[in-house]
């Protein structure tokens, strides 16, 4: 390590993920990148890849971030730098076990995301994982929410990438990008952990809350059915464990536009039913699915983009909203229907508002996630919604690092007390990747949804495919 080059304030917002996380809740995000090797590339691209990874001098002021010591209290509250990163330490070259499948990539990824960084040095590793049956190359990173969110941390892998197949200058995320200024920092309200950051941004901020609430409340009083804050409680809602279960898949965007087009609904809502349709038959299987139906929480960013069956708003829209999941309907096409539904009408709230009302809306209904470490909270009360699903946008071409073409881009997100699995999707070229992260403890044979994510979408198709 090399020595300090500077401290600086380090604002709440991001102290209090520090502040929050413990050896139960690791407060870091990650992604599981799949790439194609060149053609004609032999054993050593894996090495290769490696040195473009450490061969790099001119690291970014994000990457250099460290806690200041002592971590446990001055580093909560101070940033430090380092001037030189130790890259065998942060990237590390890695195998999967045999016969090499995913499931076994699968398995070291859960490993991984379950421990925690360590605080005396800048908060990010990344694994290079060769062994993979069918050639492939893994790439696994994970980054503490305290530096970026879920968002920023997808876009500096994205941004490391080229829609160049022949472009073999290519350098890695934590690289100060040739021709970019700036870092991304915020994610523009995707990601949940993000809203509720932003949220508390601007809690000083209230103008316009008492007539925007004014407003709503008139809403509900006169549709009387909004989905609003408040959820049975089930398996995926109560406190949760320090290890942890991935799964990931990914889903063709054309088999889920021809259903929302067929059915007159949005690509979002053909995802919440797919969503829905999964956890009613998982729950089915445990035995545990409630009487009455389970909510999700679905950032507004994907719900506009949805709009569009796939492509993106033009908007900057920022907040959340509730949608009724329907899990105590039998039948996928009811539960696609009264899904829109909600979804609508919860969009039809905010369609007045301000962006600093929609984020300070949204703010509110997230508030229970910030109270779950008080204890008690999670077991005593009922959760504001059963689970998080959220999108993220990614690249809608084939994207390419030094040749290697990209194959999959799988989020891997935070989960806490009261929501035990969180379900983020990124769109990648012409595929949905969906990541699914999970509590090992309270949510067993996790990978169980993946299966029932394609048998709601067959069944769907079925009708309107």
């Amino acid at each position: 390590m090399g020595k300090d080059k500077h401290m600086s304030f380090m604002p709440p917002t991001d102290s209090m993920f520090l502040l929050a996380e413990s050896r139960e809740h690791p407060m870091h995000v990650g992604s599981l990148q799949l790439f194609v090797p060149p053609e004609g590339s032999g054993p050593e691209y894996v090495r290769q890849m490696l040195d473009a990874f450490r061969q790099t001098d001119n690291v970014s002021p994000t990457f250099r971030k460290r806690p200041a010591e002592p971590v446990g209290s001055l580093g909560n509250t101070w940033w430090m730098s380092d001037d030189t990163i130790d890259f065998d330490y942060h990237i590390r070259h890695s195998a999967v076990p045999n016969p090499g499948r995913i499931r076994e990539l699968l398995q070291l990824t859960s490993r991984w995301h379950g421990a925690l960084l360590d605080r005396h040095r800048p908060l990010w590793e990344t694994h290079v994982i060769e062994g993979l049956e069918d050639g492939r190359i893994a790439v696994y990173s994970k980054i503490h929410h305290s530096m970026v969110d879920g968002v920023a941390a997808l876009r500096l892998m994205q941004n490391a990438l080229s829609e160049d197949p022949t472009k073999m200058d290519c350098v890695p995320p934590w690289a100060i990008q040739p021709g970019k200024k700036k870092e991304p920092r915020e994610g523009g309200g995707f990601n949940p952990m993000g809203l509720l950051r932003a949220g508390l941004d601007v809690a000083a901020d209230v103008a316009g809350i008492a007539p925007a609430s004014f407003k709503i409340v008139n809403q509900i009083l006169r549709d009387g059915d909004i989905t609003l804050p408040g959820a049975p409680k089930t398996m995926l809602n109560g406190p949760v464990g320090g290890a942890r279960r991935f799964a990931a898949q990914s889903w063709e965007i054309e088999r889920i536009q021809r259903v929302a087009k067929s059915s007159g609904t949005t690509l979002n809502d053909v995802v919440l039913a797919m969503v829905s349709g999964s956890l009613r038959n998982y729950l089915l299987e445990q035995h545990a699915l409630p009487d009455e139906p389970m909510t999700a929480m679905v950032p507004v960013s994907l719900a506009l983009r949805a709009e569009s069956a796939g492509k993106e708003s033009g908007g900057n829209s920022v907040g959340a909203i509730i949608v009724n999941l329907a899990t105590d309907q039998e039948n996928g096409s009811t539960r696609l229907e009264e899904i829109a539904y909600s979804s609508r009408q919860a969009k039809k709230i905010l369609s007045g508002l301000s962006p600093m009302q929609i984020l300070a809306f949204s703010a509110i209904q997230m508030l229970p996630l910030a109270l779950t470490p008080v204890p008690g909270f999670v077991k005593y009360t009922n959760p504001a919604f059963n689970v998080i699903v959220s999108n993220v946008p990614g690249p809608r071409n084939e994207m390419f690092f030094n040749g290697a073409k990209l194959d999959g881009l799988y989020p891997v997100s935070i989960v806490l007390d009261g929501q035990a699995i969180n379900i983020t999707l990124c769109s990648r070229d012409k595929y949905l990747d969906f990541g699914i992260i999970g509590c090992r403890k309270s949510v067993p044979h996790l990978q169980r949804l993946l299966t029932h994510l394609e048998t709601a979408l067959a069944e769907l198709e079925t009708t309107w495919g």
